[in-house]
């Protein structure tokens, strides 16, 4: 590419090199979960949630689980302070909830938040001014000592309205652009900020770390908060906050790998939305822990009702492949996949393990809310025999033998070839029934009689031709006499009859279904399959299908 000369990076590695994070191997409890959804979230959206919006979006946050969300910036718009106003008015905030609402540090916004937080029972202040080169040179155009000020300052009157207004507030502080910042001096103005708050156990300090725009790789950004969490002035009495951007596609990296270094805590969004490329998704980080079989205390046990109330409310969509949430992000249209978990699946029934371990699926859908039935496998012109058989047993209860899902594979798979689109189910089970159901041409099979006991003597009547014959034969079985009777006296010949039956439920009424295979003088198979309440029948109904299946080849 051109201009690549234009470009440098932009990020500031610790002094000390550490990566004691690196050395372990999962995240073995969740953080604090902080929503910003509301407001970060909300302040991206084309056309912003309105005040009813927003009440619902809460209460499903709410029902979700989280214990800390951030409901705007109140001092923005008349909007924010109405809906904060609201929730705490109409006491819409449980007990255990914690709201957050953000300020700049400046003093007019400051003591209009506190305005707006009057009465409110557990409420984080979050006060942030940006730090980095970039924002401080060409942004406030001030020195270092120029922008500790605005934080120091900021964080002062912070206590003061704290003290003036009525509800119990907890602190924090974000150097905006933490990721541009030369990470030295981010620890100095941090720790200046906690030299006027002065935490303690009663009354911990918030230091969130934002990647405001994700800059690095993702190790640098935990090598970053490592550097942050280890020097941090009353470090036992600070939650280290996380606040990961998408910038690079990076985001779900930068929060796994930054709570390994130190993070307790995660601001995000549902689904990732945001300013630019979005937020940290705090579905697929709890998710991502679900899968190593750590609780992240927050219910997405019905995945899409959360996602129906995000479109509909944010006017955003999920694209078809977002991790979870994405209506394909658990089918398999390759073949080879269809085979490996339709085997899976069929493996779990017969084991029972105590851990899912199904082949390319990560988590049971079920557990989020999907289904097997139209999730997991869905079938076009690249899907492959086990797909199509898994479709058939599970919607159906067709449990076709191998060999013959071979055959219908090619059968389905050139009909969605010819088409050029995705087959539904109903769509494939119509082509088996046309292709092998109780075929009636050019041979009619109408009925037939046992003659003798002992040698298995049957009479099968049969329309050919426009002309209704009697055929008889004997055999070891009514099925075998049957069979010899055609090739006797219908002029077919076949070999190597494969058969198979089972009892089917289709609607109100109890059927067997029976399915055959016969190999002509080239050695090509050709299959049947036979549905009646009578078992018997069935079996005959396959024959014949196998039999006219091979003759119109």
């Amino acid at each position: 590419m051109k201009n690549v000369d234009k470009y440098a990076r932009g990020y500031f590695m610790p002094p000390v090199s550490s990566m004691k994070w690196a050395q372990k191997e999962y995240i073995t409890e969740p953080p604090t979960w902080c929503s910003v959804d509301l407001r970060d979230g909300n302040q991206a959206l084309i056309v912003p949630m309105n005040l009813e919006e927003k009440l619902e979006y809460f209460q499903m946050l709410v029902e979700i689980g989280f214990k800390e969300i951030e409901v705007g910036f109140p001092a923005a718009s008349e909007t924010e302070f109405t809906f904060l106003r609201t929730l705490i008015e109409q006491n819409l905030i449980p007990d255990d909830v914690t709201i957050q609402v953000l300020t700049q540090s400046r003093e007019h916004i400051i003591r209009k938040t506190f305005e707006s937080l009057k009465g409110a029972k557990k409420a984080v202040v979050h006060l942030y001014n940006s730090t980095s080169v970039a924002q401080r040179e060409q942004v406030f155009r001030k020195s270092k000592e120029e922008i500790i000020a605005i934080a120091v300052n900021g964080a002062k009157l912070l206590m003061e309205c704290a003290a003036e207004t009525e509800g119990n507030f907890q602190f924090q502080y974000s150097p905006e652009s933490f990721t541009g910042t030369e990470i030295e001096f981010a620890l100095d103005i941090c720790n200046r900020v906690l030299d006027v708050w002065r935490p303690t156990a009663d009354q911990p300090v918030i230091i969130n770390l934002p990647a405001t725009v994700s800059m690095s790789m993702p190790h640098v950004y935990a090598s970053q908060i490592e550097y942050m969490s280890e020097n941090l002035n009353y470090r036992d009495h600070v939650i280290v906050s996380l606040h990961p951007h998408n910038d690079r596609g990076t985001g779900v990296a930068d929060a796994e790998l930054g709570v390994l270094a130190g993070g307790q805590r995660v601001e995000g969004t549902l689904f990732g939305n945001g300013e630019r490329t979005g937020n940290v998704d705090i579905i697929t980080l709890a998710l991502n822990m679900y899968a190593h079989g750590v609780d992240p205390k927050l219910n997405f046990t019905n995945i899409p009702e959360i996602l129906s109330v995000y479109e509909r409310l944010t006017k955003m969509k999920v694209s078809e492949r977002h991790p979870y949430g994405g209506e394909l992000v658990f089918t398999a249209f390759s073949g080879s996949h269809q085979d490996a978990i339709a085997k899976g699946m069929k493996w779990r029934e017969e084991e029972t393990p105590q851990h899912w371990n199904v082949p390319y699926l990560l988590i049971d859908p079920l557990d989020i809310g999907r289904q097997y039935e139209g999730d997991i496998i869905r079938i076009n012109s690249q899907s492959g025999k086990g797909g199509i058989g898994y479709i058939l047993q599970q919607q159906y209860g067709l449990d076709l033998p191998m060999a013959m899902r071979e055959n219908l594979g090619y059968l389905v798979k050139g009909v969605s070839d010819r088409k050029q689109k995705e087959l539904q189910p109903e769509e494939i089970y119509d082509i088996f029934k046309e292709g092998y159901v109780n075929v009636q041409t050019p041979i009619a099979f109408e009925h037939f009689r046992l003659l003798n006991q002992e040698d298995f003597q049957t009479s099968v009547t049969i329309q050919m031709n426009g002309e209704v014959k009697e055929l008889t034969g004997t055999g070891n079985g009514r099925l075998d006499a049957i069979s010899n009777a055609l090739q006797e006296h219908a002029g077919i010949t076949y070999s190597n009859l494969v058969y198979k039956e089972h009892a089917l439920e289709l609607g109100s009424k109890s059927q067997a279904i029976s399915y055959i295979g016969i190999t002509d003088e080239k050695g090509v198979v050709h299959w049947g399959c036979g549905v009646d309440v009578d078992i018997m029948n069935s079996s005959v109904k396959a024959l014949f299908s196998a039999v006219n299946n091979m003759q119109r080849m």
